[in-house]
């Protein structure tokens, strides 16, 4: 399997927190293990929030990437 096809898009644009994590939370039920969560927000905290719920679950988080208007994150289902 390829990159591509193991990535899923989340569109969290425009929630508020906690929103972005709750959305992150129900996207990753749905995806089978090793797949990869691309979320995109504009929620600022939502990088933080992510991160400390990757520490306390078996999900790794991979990387962000700040673009001023929207944030890109991504997360591998553990």
């Amino acid at each position: 399997m390829n990159d591509q096809a193991s990535e899923v898009e989340l569109d969290a644009i425009g929630q508020k927190c906690p929103m972005p994590l709750l959305s992150t939370k129900k996207a990753l039920s749905k995806i089978a293990p090793g797949q990869v969560l691309k979320i995109m927000a504009t929620d600022k905290n939502a990088v933080k929030d992510l991160k400390a719920f990757c520490d306390y679950t078996d999900h790794q988080f991979l990387n962000y990437e700040d673009n001023s208007e929207v944030l890109i994150i991504r997360i591998v289902k553990g």
